[in-house]
């Protein structure tokens, strides 16, 4: 059975929302359409010719990739060009890309934590490195009959309302009288038409993030006996859960930067890296970014970290970092390729939970542009 086109991306963005990214990046739908049936995805970090081929062979209706195909605005499409002939492949053969970049590097369970799982960063107590996306907080309040309290609250908790720090199913409840009169045209779940009704209701309270608030208001709703339902959302000063760039955090075991680095090369499958500092440095606090990283060493410095694992690092930001007392290990921007079976797995249990028979397929093209002598 296939999914149709935007049903999947909607269980995508759930791991990764468009919100989480930062200020001008390239995502979403980037070519072809999300309006058709899907039976079959490859996950990929980059859409290079033989990644597509890989796709036209596996017969591939969309492609989620990572890293952008189009960057900036086009002025036309040249098919005798490379980015011309592979845009050319993917609409000829109806394979759609979507793109899933800053927004799953900050998602919980996306790049970032993915790559300091691997780099053996403790989970409790890690901290972000750059906080991009902060959750504001309502508080939904809805008028509620005695007899279907257990059903609304359920819908509410079920949605993800009624969190407060480390507690769950929060809420407060109190008893009142609530009156309304059912004009022409109504169905009314209690009362008669043309006549004031006076029923005793449960005002129910509880806590809403922002990026939560029209799932649960509309399980609420679906839940809610009565044709017409009263709440109201107040929007509150304090803030929700906050999301971002990077993680700093504690190693499972000390370790020296020598041998942090002989193991980055086993976890993250890479032939060589590059170090800055004194190998025999112990290390306790590490900093993870994927991609470029280079503006983030002093934000992990800052952070307490003893070493910064990013990539791209030029040559003055090494000896930048050198002279402020950080160490880094550069183990390049490919290492990012973490996602292709975070995202392959995520997907995989998101559709087999919704009982949805959709194939998501690991890429296996190796996109890294560099060989390592």
């Amino acid at each position: 059975m296939a999914i149709h086109g935007q049903t999947l991306i909607q269980y995508m963005e759930q791991l990764a929302p468009k919100y989480f990214a930062v200020e001008h990046d390239r995502i979403g739908l980037q070519l072809g359409t999300l309006n058709k049936q899907v039976k079959r995805v490859l996950v990929t970090l980059d859409v290079t010719d033989e990644v597509v081929q890989e796709a036209i062979e596996q017969q591939i209706d969309l492609i989620i990739a990572h890293h952008a195909i189009i960057f900036r605005p086009l002025g036309s499409i040249d098919t005798s060009t490379p980015a011309g002939r592979l845009y050319e492949q993917l609409i000829k053969h109806d394979i759609a890309v979507y793109i899933s970049h800053t927004n799953l590097d900050v998602a919980v369970g996306g790049v970032n934590d993915l790559l300091a799982d691997l780099a053996g960063m403790e989970k409790e107590g890690r901290k972000l490195l750059e906080t991009v996306y902060v959750d504001q907080l309502s508080k939904l309040v809805v008028y509620v009959p005695q007899s279907a309290i257990a059903a609304v609250e359920q819908a509410a908790w079920r949605a993800g309302a009624g969190h407060i720090g480390n507690y769950s199913h929060c809420s407060f409840q109190s008893s009142g009288t609530g009156t309304f009169m059912a004009e022409d045209g109504t169905n009314p779940y209690v009362g008669e038409q043309h006549k004031l009704h006076r029923e005793p209701e449960i005002r129910f309270e509880c806590i809403v993030p922002a990026s939560l608030q029209r799932k649960v208001v509309s399980s609420v709703i679906k839940a809610h006996p009565y044709e017409e339902v009263a709440y109201d959302l107040l929007p509150l000063q304090q803030q929700g859960q906050a999301y971002g760039l990077g993680r700093v955090g504690r190693l499972l075991e000390p370790t020296t930067l020598g041998e942090l680095a002989e193991r980055l090369k086993r976890t993250y499958s890479v032939p060589a890296l590059r170090v800055v500092g004194k190998l025999e440095q112990k290390i306790s606090k590490i900093a993870v970014l994927g991609g470029m990283g280079a503006k983030y060493v002093r934000s992990a410095k800052f952070a307490g970290a003893d070493v910064i694992i990013t990539g791209d690092i030029d040559f003055h930001t090494a000896q930048d970092a050198l002279a402020d007392g950080i160490s880094i290990i550069d183990p390049g921007h490919h290492i990012e390729k973490v996602m292709i079976q975070g995202v392959q797995a995520w997907l995989t249990e998101k559709c087999k939970a919704e009982r949805v028979e959709v194939e998501i397929i690991a890429s296996q093209v190796h996109t890294e542009p560099f060989t390592f002598l």
